[in-house]
């Protein structure tokens, strides 16, 4: 297949940047007959991310496998965030890292001691590529994950949470809802409930000081913050330009041993 050919299909299969997506999917091809496989899965609906076998998340190349949840631009605004208050050697933690962007973006921010945690196999496997050398990544349903010495130590946890509702995943773009596991979509019945686990089980773990970011919506924001204030966290909401949403909450005493 020629570049006008691989362009025609996709337009045919109603991909709206047909020529941007084309000239990936070239580049990503080895011979012709791979360019057309990768061209087929494209058109079927996978999305062009898990075909191409990667993304690009603040400026950095991020390896994924199918089946894997994508990182979206809009989380660029929590990797930012936590990377602005990750002082060098600070501990890390990026729980329910999928692919380990969020964490991979932090790092390569400053020196930071990188600690990641996710419940789904194939994404510890993503993120163990994504993430430097001496990052630890453990696999895992969130704090069970993490190594009971982490107690007390972390000073920026950031955790991309799933956070649809329930009720809405059937809204969702064909890509997401039949390509990415559906834990990390999820969110549970009002979509926080993911959130609320990771606020409650948080400062146990965080160091003096020590902050929790997670994203949301903004619809979602106020009950979020409830959900802050009710672990003993101070929270923040911030919000970027595309409107997406992280709070934020710290602590200010260490927790009792």
């Amino acid at each position: 297949m020629n570049l006008s050919a691989v362009v025609t299909a996709l337009r045919n299969a109603g991909c709206v940047f047909a020529e941007d997506e084309a000239r990936l999917l070239t580049a990503a091809a080895r011979t012709p007959g791979e360019l057309a496989t990768l061209v087929r899965r494209r058109c079927a609906g996978e999305p062009l991310e898990q075909v191409v076998g990667w993304a690009e998340f603040r400026g950095l190349r991020i390896a994924l496998e199918p089946g894997v949840f994508v990182p979206r631009k809009r989380t660029e605004f929590l990797a930012e965030r936590a990377a602005a208050l990750a002082r060098p050697g600070a501990v890390v933690v990026d729980l329910c890292c999928g692919s380990g962007a969020v964490g991979a973006a932090v790092a390569a921010a400053g020196p930071i001691s990188l600690i990641a945690a996710d419940i789904d196999p194939a994404a510890v496997r993503c993120a163990r590529r994504n993430l430097p050398a001496g990052a630890r990544v453990y696999e895992g349903d969130l704090f069970d994950a993490l190594p009971t010495p982490l107690r007390h130590h972390v000073d920026v946890l950031v955790a991309n949470v799933p956070y649809v509702p329930t009720g809405a995943l059937s809204l969702l773009a064909p890509e997401a809802r039949l390509h990415e596991p559906r834990i990390a979509l999820d969110g549970g019945a009002d979509g926080l409930e993911v959130l609320r686990r990771v606020a409650a089980g948080a400062p146990p773990w965080l160091a003096a000081g020590g902050h929790l970011l997670i994203e949301t919506s903004e619809e979602q924001a106020p009950v979020a913050v409830e959900a802050f204030a009710a672990a003993g966290l101070r929270p923040q909401v911030a919000t970027s330009d595309d409107t997406a949403v992280v709070i934020g909450g710290n602590v200010h005493l260490r927790q009792n041993r």
